[in-house]
């Protein structure tokens, strides 16, 4: 993405290598992607050939009789290899921001470790090892890939002759007024046996199976990198939903704290107005705020509920208690390196399985494009017919056939060419996309890394603010104690500082959930290693070299 210039893709996909697994494409024979036709083989990447002069000299001698022969084989090895129609894939062109719009301090990558073991939690580690195992939408995005390489295999299937077997055993009645007739005398009732091997061979002249395999083998590739943001999304999901549930425990502390503290100053302001003291203005202020703070934890009670049962389904299980581990103090909120190239966001899934769409659009044009040209099918049987199961497998009752069929169009009215325009139609749609794509990791990126800082600022600013209101809440109640101010300023303080230590502790979650949205924005490694416990498509092995695919 970084990288303006156009790249040619071959037979393998630009990010194979994202896979590891898939090593379909060294399995099965793949061809030249110029359009031409290709000699059969693996093709790495296949020189340019000096085309021939315009005017050759006359071949003289043994090399002159050759030469009809000679032109024939090659025209037979040119039929045989199969020519490949529609656009070759190129990448592309991606404007990139020359830098973000907000400059960090220096500091060590992050982009290829597991981040949230580096927040502290032991706890917190265990929950994303146990999603990762358990949750279902990852079980569900493994077995999408699973489809998609049974598709794959499916397609390239038709690139080799089909080869089958049948075997009947028939009783019959001829009719005896048939065509020919059936002799006065003779027996109607027969039995007859048969048994033939055949072979089936369409050849993949103008490379509508090779199209079709390449967009069914890019489409492998977006359904794994879609696994992989799952695994994305499943991470950051379960740890922004723990710092939530912690932060939400620490608001119940100080809610059971305050509520508390002022049922304490209750029962005394009720006995100073059973003496007299202070008058029932007083005694409703303190029980304003008393209910205030009890009404906060039922509140927090259910919030919390919500919480450890979201967490549960992430995990693959059914609602129930979360454990804990530190508090959301004691969790390590590090920074966030400055220096994150843009390059990044290449490694992200979305953008990987985008491409992919696109590569698979850019496919169809290519299958949809062939049907314009004839197809040539190789058919062969050999095997054995007879009356008499005694005779069934001797010489005189072996049959064979063989054949060869060649079909194309001529006059569709329009069929083909509106598979040709839907298929040029769907790859501007998935080009579209794919830029919507990186225009949105882009923004998302940047509102992260802004976000990283601005949150850790405004983090800072609410401890700062609780610490003055704190101070301010002790110098109050130290007038009142004293007789130099009435409880309404006690009371304002000290509902500003419980108001204040509530936006402090969400402030706090914010800091931790920005954090993790850097993580998430920029892809990278980490997913590789989390991906690492995740469940994985069962059936990829199948198309490595000897596996089950070629079957």
């Amino acid at each position: 993405m970084a990288a303006a210039r156009p790249w040619r893709r071959r037979t393998r996909s630009g990010t194979a290598t994202e896979m590891g697994r898939l090593r379909a494409a060294d399995s099965v024979p793949s061809f030249s992607r110029r359009g031409g036709c290709a000699a059969a083989g693996v093709v790495r990447d296949a020189p340019h050939t000096t085309p021939p002069p315009a005017a050759a000299p006359l071949l003289l001698g043994e090399e002159g009789k050759n030469a009809p022969r000679r032109v024939a084989a090659l025209f037979t090895a040119c039929l045989l290899a199969g020519c490949v129609v529609g656009p070759d894939y190129v990448r592309p062109a991606t404007a990139v921001p020359a830098q973000w719009r907000i400059d960090y301090e220096k500091a060590a990558d992050l982009a290829n470790t597991a981040w949230w073991r580096a927040v502290g939690d032991p706890v917190l580690d265990e929950l994303i090892d146990t999603a990762l195992r358990e949750n279902r939408d990852a079980r569900i995005a493994a077995a999408r890939v699973d489809q998609f390489v049974g598709q794959l295999a499916t397609i390239r299937s038709q690139l080799y002759p089909q080869i089958g077997y049948s075997a009947d055993a028939s009783r019959n009645r001829a009719s005896r007024v048939g065509q020919p007739p059936l002799s006065p005398g003779a027996d109607p009732y027969y039995t007859l046996y048969q048994g033939a091997l055949g072979a089936q061979w369409q050849i993949d002249l103008f490379g509508r199976v090779r199209r079709q395999s390449e967009a069914a083998q890019a489409r492998v590739y977006a359904s794994e990198q879609g696994r992989r943001g799952v695994v994305l999304s499943l991470v950051t999901s379960v740890a922004t939903s723990y710092v939530a549930l912690r932060a939400l425990d620490r608001q119940l502390e100080i809610s059971h704290a305050t509520a508390a503290n002022f049922a304490g100053t209750k029962r005394i302001f009720d006995l100073r107005y059973q003496g007299g003291v202070v008058s029932q203005v007083e005694v409703a202020q303190v029980e304003s705020q008393y209910q205030l703070a009890l009404a906060a934890i039922p509140t927090l009670e259910q919030q919390i509920a919500a919480q450890e049962n979201l967490i549960s389904v992430l995990l693959g299980r059914n609602p129930g208690a979360i454990p804990r581990g530190k508090t959301i103090d004691q969790l390590v909120a590090h920074r966030i390196p400055g220096d994150l190239p843009s390059t990044l966001l290449e490694r992200r899934p979305d953008i990987l399985q985008a491409e992919q769409t696109l590569v698979a659009a850019n496919a169809n044009i290519g299958a949809a494009r062939s049907l314009y040209f004839p197809t040539l099918s190789l058919t062969g049987l050999l095997g054995s017919v007879s009356a008499a199961f005694g005779d069934f497998l001797t010489g005189p009752a072996s049959a064979w056939s063989a054949a060869a069929a060649l079909a194309g169009p001529i006059f569709t009215f329009g069929a083909i060419e509106g598979q040709v325009q839907g298929a040029e139609a769907f790859e501007r749609e998935a080009l579209e996309s794919y830029q919507q794509v990186i225009a949105n990791a882009f923004r998302e990126t940047n509102d992260a890394l802004v976000g990283a800082v601005k949150s850790r600022d405004a983090a800072e600013a609410q401890a700062r603010r609780v610490a003055a209101l704190r101070e301010y809440a002790r110098l109050s109640r130290l007038k009142f104690d004293n007789g130099y101010a009435g409880y309404l300023e006690v009371l304002y303080a000290e509902n500003e500082l419980f108001n204040a230590e509530l936006s402090a502790v969400r402030a706090q979650a914010d800091r931790f959930t920005q954090i993790v949205n850097v993580y998430k924005a920029v892809g990278g490694g980490w997913v590789d290693e989390a991906d690492k416990l995740a469940p994985q498509p069962q059936l990829v092995e199948a198309l490595s070299p000897g596996g089950a695919a070629g079957r």
